[in-house]
């Protein structure tokens, strides 16, 4: 398969100098999207040569991936996978993730909770309440909602990079398993955020994250 590692950064400065090496050693194709960054993101890309996009605006993750989709539709990339830029999704499981796309799976997702077990917190609280409204609506038992690590075949790299009508994973998940695709979630460990913020540190963006995920759940997919 050609296989495109589409990687969304935002003030990732710090973290894309160990993460796209690995990326291109295990042999893995790249592109980096920069979205609008104010660190030395930009400054990086150009330094370094790997293939990335620079937007002049900040667009936000949904907008960010769907231009990494539209970009592998176009070159005809057989399988394409989202490594977020901050360094907490390993390379290393890329190929456990393809290979459930070889066995056939549309949608893969890299899950932390596959074979172990959810940790209590506040976030993990949000977690659980996503499990149960995707149950509820598609049937289909989730693990790990939020999981930005996927991978996903040809048709659904078209599916993305021309409709979708989805805020975040939770409810692009419930959008692919409604339109009858083959879903499979897959064991990985992440890791921590070493450098740079996350952009859930900030109570009123996870709330407000959680609320439109619902809406979306319960009403749009």
């Amino acid at each position: 398969m050609r296989v495109l590692v589409i990687v969304p950064a935002h003030n990732e400065e710090k973290n894309l100098p160990f993460l796209i090496p690995e990326i291109q050693r295990l042999g893995w194709a790249s592109l980096i999207i920069n979205d609008c960054s104010t660190d030395g993101t930009a400054d990086l890309l150009d330094k370094m040569g790997w293939l990335h996009l620079d937007l002049t605006v900040n667009a936000g993750l949904a907008k960010v991936t769907q231009m990494g989709f539209r970009y592998a539709a176009e070159h005809d990339y057989d399988a394409a996978v989202v490594v977020d830029g901050d360094g907490q999704h390993p390379p290393k499981y890329i190929a456990s993730l393809l290979q459930e796309v070889e066995n056939g799976y549309d949608y893969v997702v890299g899950s932390r909770y596959v074979s172990e077990k959810k940790p209590v917190s506040m976030r993990m609280i949000g977690s659980r309440w996503l499990c149960h409204l995707i149950r509820l609506k598609t049937g289909t038992r989730v693990t790990d909602p939020t999981s930005g690590m996927r991978a996903m075949g040809r048709k659904v790299i078209c599916e993305f990079a021309d409709n979708m009508n989805y805020i975040a994973e939770p409810d692009a998940l419930v959008h692919l398993i409604r339109k009858h695709y083959r879903f499979k979630e897959v064991q990985v460990h992440m890791e921590e955020r070493t450098e740079g913020v996350s952009y859930f540190m900030s109570p009123w963006r996870s709330a407000h994250y959680m609320w439109d995920t619902i809406i979306s759940i319960l009403f749009l997919q």
